[in-house]
């Protein structure tokens, strides 16, 4: 078996008008040695049905299974058990790989042998069927400089299915299912800090943006709340922990956005005294400031 042999895989949940848009951006580019999983995680619409119908389309060309519901973390979990390959892509099942991703991907492994993470680009895609590209352009030297770029400056981007892990960067932890989103913060940031990383500037996957609900999707990120910090920060080494109280005030700071925008009013108004009361120089952000003045005197329209 090639070294560089990948396993791509799925996770479908009520996607089956998109998953067969994705299998068909995977399967021709799938050599031999490769594989492709796809999980379905309970789905309650015609996800089974799609996969049979790809089945017949693909004839032996990939693996299904189907779990009960239980979140993306524990879908990628299952992902990583069952792929034979140590290479890994996790790619949404309403996304696309884009052409040529899996070519590209072996010709920088066969170059940086050394690395454990590849950082690579992608489109992104908006409803319209816009295209916006977005290809990494810099990794900061240092371990500390790294998780700083990914986690408070955002200047390192990391996207599913624009990346390729080796399953050894998962011995310093799995996706944590307890989590129903931002699941792959710890994990990127544990890879930063403690594995070689190593940047592909080509896009390696069509990113589909589109309009979820905000209340849908605010009631996971509440049930999560700040408790990303401790996962996050538990992860990382000494020389990182300096990094928690910035961190810990961004989170909140993005809660009381999410919150805001779901017009949960008394979440909103929890984690933006939880971000003053971190550090209250957060009352000179005049773009929080603003919105959350607007909140206690009942004008917050969003």
């Amino acid at each position: 078996m090639s070294a560089a042999a990948i396993t791509v895989v799925i996770p479908a949940y009520n996607y089956a008008t998109t998953l067969g848009r994705t299998v068909r951006s995977v399967v021709p580019q799938l050599s031999n040695e490769d594989e492709l999983l796809i999980i379905d995680d309970g789905s309650k619409d015609h996800t089974p049905q799609v996969i049979d119908e790809l089945k017949i389309e693909f004839p032996g060309r990939f693996c299904a299974l189907r779990k009960s519901n239980g979140g993306l973390a524990s879908v990628r979990n299952l992902g990583i058990e069952m792929a034979r390959n140590d290479w890994l892509i996790f790619l949404d099942a309403d996304d696309e790989m884009a052409p040529d991703s899996l070519a590209l991907i072996r010709a920088h492994l066969a170059e940086h042998g050394h690395s454990r993470m590849v950082i690579g680009g992608h489109w992104s895609v908006d409803p319209a069927g816009r295209r916006r590209q977005h290809l990494p352009d810099h990794l900061p030297a240092t371990p500390v400089q790294r998780v700083r770029a990914y986690l408070l400056d955002k200047a390192l981007s990391i996207s599913n299915g624009a990346c390729v892990m080796h399953r050894s960067i998962f011995q310093a932890g799995n996706y944590p299912e307890r989590f129903r989103n931002a699941e792959d913060i710890p994990v990127f940031a544990q890879t930063l800090a403690v594995y070689p990383v190593t940047l592909l500037p080509e896009p390696l996957a069509m990113i589909h943006k589109h309009s979820d609900s905000l209340r849908h999707d605010f009631s996971y990120s509440l049930a999560g709340g700040v408790e990303l910090v401790d996962e996050v920060f538990g992860r990382l080494p000494a020389e990182l922990q300096p990094l928690r109280a910035a961190f810990y005030q961004q989170r909140c700071l993005s809660l009381f956005r999410s919150a805001c925008l779901a017009k949960d009013l008394v979440a909103a108004k929890k984690f933006y005294r939880q971000a003053v009361a971190s550090d209250w120089r957060v009352l000179l952000k005049f773009s929080y400031l603003r919105k959350a003045i607007r909140l206690w005197v009942g004008r917050l329209d969003g």
